[in-house]
C-alpha cells in the first residue's frame, strides 16, 4: 500500500513550505509526477523545491522550452512540462536517455502525455482546485518516495504520513 499525505484547502504560501520539506528531503535520485489541471499549482511547487535545493538561477517554467535544467549540489534537477507534446516517442527527441544519467531529480507536469516513455514515479503530488486555494495529495510510489515522504511528514509536523 502506497502511503500518502493531504492538505486541504491550502493557500500558495503552504504550497511552497511543503515543497521545501520536500526539497530538504531528497535523496541521491528520483522521479516526482506533478498532476492536476491548468493553473492549479504545479509550477509553483516545482520552482519552490528547486529553489529550496539552493539553485540561484532564475528558475524557469518549462512550459514553451518542455525541459529546464539546473545543478543544485551534485543533483542535476530536470523540470519536464509535458503539456504540448502529442506522443511519448517526443521524449527521446527531448533527450530523456541523457537526463536519467548520474545523480538527478525529475519533476514532470502532465505525465500522463508520457506515461510509457517516463521511469516510475517515486512521488506523486496532485492538486486540485478549491475556490482560490488548493486541495493536494502527495503519494509514496516507491521505497525511496516513502522514505521522502515520512522525513518531509516530520518536517511538516506529522508523525508520519497517511496509510
Amino acid at each position: 500500500m502506497n502511503a500518502e499525505m493531504q492538505w486541504k484547502n491550502i493557500d500558495e504560501a503552504g504550497l511552497v513550505d511543503i515543497a521545501k520539506a520536500c526539497a530538504s528531503t531528497i535523496g541521491k535520485s528520483g522521479v516526482v509526477f506533478l498532476d492536476g489541471d491548468l493553473g492549479v499549482g504545479k509550477t509553483t511547487f516545482a520552482r519552490a523545491l528547486i529553489a529550496a535545493l539552493g539553485v540561484g538561477e532564475r528558475i524557469k517554467s518549462p512550459t514553451y522550452s518542455l525541459v529546464e535544467s539546473y545543478q543544485a549540489g551534485n543533483l542535476r534537477v530536470h523540470h519536464l512540462d509535458l503539456y504540448r507534446i502529442a506522443d511519448a516517442e517526443e521524449l527521446e527527441w527531448l533527450g530523456l536517455p541523457d537526463l536519467l544519467q548520474g545523480d538527478m531529480l525529475m519533476l514532470v507536469e502532465w505525465p500522463q502525455r508520457a506515461l510509457a516513455a517516463l521511469p516510475a514515479a517515486d512521488l506523486k503530488l496532485n492538486l486540485l482546485h478549491a475556490g482560490d486555494r488548493r486541495d493536494l495529495v502527495l503519494e509514496a510510489a516507491s521505497q525511496s518516495g516513502r522514505t521522502w515522504m515520512a522525513a518531509a511528514a516530520l518536517r511538516l509536523g506529522r508523525s508520519r504520513p497517511d496509510t
